[in-house]
């Protein structure tokens, strides 16, 4: 991990602050989780972890290794097998974080188009998200942090400091993912996309294990037909309102 000059401005921030050490954003696929989430953490000088990228990592090279991925056993040996470190870039930067599995950089390949229909697959395993949780809490024990996913207000981090929930309609969230895709050069179809966001919406809100719900206590942003700009000024009023901005 690489904790450099964000570290050292959390820890300036957090002299200034009341409370807010830790942030939890969940959210469904597409719903501006991560967009939001890294730039509260630069606001607040924290660090940003998008955990999807951890559960995309491990779908590549579950993929790679042709493992039957509806097979847990398999999952479970891949799980504890692989070192996987993630380095975490500056949220005020536009560099993303780095992913290793077992020293090999595998960032450029976890938005591939086969990782995206697996990793809702992969990522319901209960001992794959055991040992990603494990991983993402210990993350969170290092150092002031928001960290964006499904389960991070419900299960990874049930007593974070605020626990904030973004979604919008299917046709909003498959309009935004078709145009990240457009911008990545992918070849897919609004109605393609569409699809795939409804199968994994099915996927997250069904499985067994961290199903994708709001934490009880969490504050939802709805994010519908709304800028960024505006979505971000919604969340850092309730950063704010629980005592975790100083300016």
């Amino acid at each position: 991990m690489d904790d450099g000059a964000s570290r050292d401005r959390a820890s300036d921030t957090t002299n200034g602050m009341n409370g807010c050490r830790i942030i939890a954003v969940d959210g469904s696929a597409a719903s501006g989780k991560s967009t939001v989430g890294k730039r509260l953490a630069a606001e607040l000088g924290y660090q940003f972890l998008d955990t999807g990228i951890m559960y995309r990592a491990l779908t590549v090279i579950a993929l790679q290794r042709q493992l039957d991925l509806h097979d847990e056993t398999q999952l479970e040996a891949l799980a504890a097998s692989v070192d996987m470190r993630v380095e975490l870039a500056d949220p005020s930067s536009e560099k993303q974080s780095r992913i290793c599995i077992d020293g090999v950089d595998v960032t450029d390949e976890i938005r591939s188009g086969p990782v995206e229909k697996a990793v809702s697959i992969v990522s319901q395993a209960r001992p794959v998200r055991a040992a990603m949780v494990a991983l993402q809490r210990e993350i969170a024990g290092r150092h002031p942090v928001v960290m964006a996913g499904r389960d991070i207000g419900t299960v990874v981090l049930s007593s974070a400091d605020l626990k904030l929930f973004l979604d919008a309609s299917p046709d909003e969230r498959a309009r935004r993912r078709h145009k990240e895709f457009e911008a990545l050069g992918r070849d897919s179809s609004p109605d393609a996309v569409h699809d795939d966001l409804a199968r994994r919406d099915r996927i997250d809100s069904q499985r067994t294990v961290s199903p994708l719900r709001p934490a009880a206590d969490a504050r939802i942003i709805d994010t519908e037909g709304r800028s960024p700009d505006e979505i971000f000024r919604e969340a850092v009023a309730l950063v704010r309102e629980a005592g975790g901005v100083s300016r």
